[in-house]
């Protein structure tokens, strides 16, 4: 039931949509892939990959669009993120998928934490 067209339709557009805002859509991908439809975690992450390239480059224009995104002050890190993506791909090819799993679980975690707990800081 979980793994019909019209579902994964419908949850490809909400997790799409929250992406777009900057919630975070591919973490619960990565949710959905793997505790929902019971995929291995290394198909997860492929497929959570190919979900975020079109979303993120969807995202950007339309910021780019709204004046909110500028690229020559963000184009150190959009180089440094391409490199660091390349070399942890490569280590994650070598590292045993229990930790990367440990790691993730725990990063998500941290980032809930985080976010529950966040004040914005006062303007001096």
């Amino acid at each position: 039931m979980l793994n019909t067209l019209p579902v994964m339709l419908a949850v490809g557009a909400v997790l799409g949509f929250l992406s777009g805002l900057g919630v975070g859509g591919g973490s619960l991908l990565m949710l959905w892939l793997t505790l929902v439809l019971g995929l291995d975690h290394s198909v997860a992450r492929n497929i959570n990959l190919l979900f975020f390239l079109p979303t993120a480059a969807i995202a950007s224009v339309f910021r780019w669009k709204q004046g909110t995104l500028q690229i020559k002050k963000i184009l150190p890190a959009i180089l440094a993120g391409c490199a660091s993506a390349a070399l942890f791909a490569w280590i994650s090819r070598h590292t045993d998928i229990a930790l990367i799993k440990n790691l993730f679980g725990f990063l998500l975690l941290v980032t809930g934490v985080r976010e529950l707990l966040y004040r914005p800081r006062k303007a001096k």
